[in-house]
């Protein structure tokens, strides 16, 4: 379990893959042959089975009204490791959860049944949702009970997910397997021809820790030497000779990942929240936990038979793309993508500052000195208005990275350090890392919808803890 002495191991946690220390770095290179090991598995070592793509849902129902979906949360054994069961938390029995894919103006409904012993709930990561269905960690779904969230789709095509957000225990419920994509698609996007169908494949990286047995184990995150892709330990993916357009997520619940693909240049097309301005041509980004990204390889360039690596440059190999044939290619990779909306003017500055008291047996997350508390609304915000927030990692002394999560809208980051943004907090953003003293000044506006959202550290185990505010929109 995560104690005391364990958290504070995390306090040499930087941007790698949660993998720091001599002993665990040794395990990076083969952590699919660490479980065969433990389990007596058949596999050797990785890249031995294929990379799924997460199944996408069917509606159960459709109308001129919109697309109507269910989902049971449930327990259900799955296959992380070759060869090895691991009882997991699950969106209709899988790891990574079925995709949705919404279309932008076309309002989704989706009813949660919830057949855990225990309560759980639903947060659109990146959604701009009323507030009865954003997921507060309050509004939990009891169990036999289910829920109906409504999601109008009134924003810009992106890469969002979703995910359990049940206060204190959002981090354990999400490790277990509480996770999957929404994407939505927007006919604004249409002409651009970017890589679609096929080639258009979500991924969900994450980090584990598997036990001998086969079971997850929910303790301290630097010793999740696990990689996975869309639920895998470290697998394959056969690729043709063409452009994909490959929508990366971390969804770890704590730490970052730095990818690269052998040095390989490949495109940044979007952040969190849709398409960049123009593409921006990348070897190496950081997602932190959260954070998606957008990128097109053109697999064109490389030979049949042709072996790619995407791996953490701390933590090592995720998932390996091999080039298997030719194919046909009617996608193109523009020289402009989609403007960001104007910024519009700032009437209020606020300063949000997460931080840990470490005084007692066990840490207790703060926002601005305080631990969350559903009967406290932190800041009053009115629906329209554009404001700036300074947003401060204040635990210097400790050396602990954060990072920060807005509810209910976007925002772009105007300056980072006293500098200018880095190319990873480009675009329109809903998260973004914040290392141990680090200062980001932020522009959002509250267009959408009234009622209160929660604003957070997006390491989990940190707003679990309590590093998380309220804010009430109101009319």
């Amino acid at each position: 379990m995560l104690n005391r002495r364990n958290f504070l191991a995390l306090g040499g946690l930087v941007a790698g893959g949660a993998v720091l220390s001599p002993p665990l770095l040794a395990l990076r290179a083969g952590a699919a042959d660490l479980g065969a090991r433990r389990t007596g598995a058949a596999s050797t070592g990785p890249f031995q089975v294929r990379m799924p793509v997460p199944q996408t849902l069917r509606p159960v129902r459709s109308s001129a009204a919109g697309d109507a979906y269910q989902i049971d949360i449930r327990p259900a054994d799955v296959e992380i490791l070759p060869g090895v069961t691991t009882p997991a938390l699950t969106y209709n029995g899988s790891f990574v959860g079925p995709t949705i894919r919404a279309k932008t103006g076309r309002p989704v409904t989706v009813t949660f049944r919830n057949w855990l012993d225990m309560p759980a709930n639903v947060h659109l990561h990146g959604g701009h949702t009323p507030a009865s269905s954003d997921g507060h960690p309050m509004d939990v779904i009891e169990p036999g009970q289910s829920r109906v969230y409504e999601y109008p789709n009134a924003q810009r095509g992106a890469t969002l997910w979703y995910h359990d957000h049940s206060h204190h225990m959002e981090a354990e419920h999400v490790y277990r397997g509480l996770h999957g994509f929404y994407l939505i698609d927007d006919d604004a996007e249409k002409g651009l021809r970017l890589p679609s169908g096929a080639f258009d494949v979500p991924i969900l990286i994450r980090n584990a820790q598997i036990d001998e047995t086969g079971a997850l184990v929910f303790g301290n995150p630097v010793e999740r030497t696990v990689l996975t892709a869309n639920g895998k330990a470290q697998p394959y993916f056969p690729v043709f000779a063409r452009k994909y357009r490959l929508r990366l997520l971390n969804g770890s619940t704590e730490g970052s990942f730095t990818l690269g693909l052998d040095g390989v240049q490949f495109t940044q097309i979007s952040s969190d929240g849709g398409l960049l301005p123009e593409p921006v041509p990348r070897t190496q980004l950081t997602l932190s936990a959260g954070e998606r990204t957008d990128v097109v390889v053109d697999f064109s360039r490389h030979p049949v038979g042709t072996r790619l690596v995407l791996s953490d440059a701390t933590a090592g190999p995720i998932v390996r793309f091999d080039v298997v044939g030719q194919a046909t290619d009617l996608s193109r990779l523009p020289d402009e993508l989609r403007p960001l909306p104007a910024l519009g003017t700032a009437t209020v500055e606020r300063e949000v500052t997460l931080s840990f008291d470490m005084s007692g047996s066990m840490p207790v997350g703060l926002v601005n000195g305080q631990p969350y508390d559903p009967n406290r609304n932190d800041f009053q915000i009115k629906r329209g208005s554009t404001e700036i927030w300074r947003v401060v990692n204040g635990d210097t002394a400790w050396g602990f990275p954060h990072n920060f999560h807005l509810h209910q809208t976007s925002f772009r980051v105007l300056e980072r350090d006293g500098g200018a943004p880095t190319l990873d907090d480009a675009g329109l953003k809903d998260t973004l890392p914040l290392a141990a003293g680090s200062v980001v000044r932020l522009q959002a506006t509250f267009n959408d919808y009234v009622g209160r959202y929660v604003y957070h550290c997006h390491f989990l185990e940190h707003s679990s803890l309590g590093m998380m505010g309220q804010m009430e929109i109101v009319p």
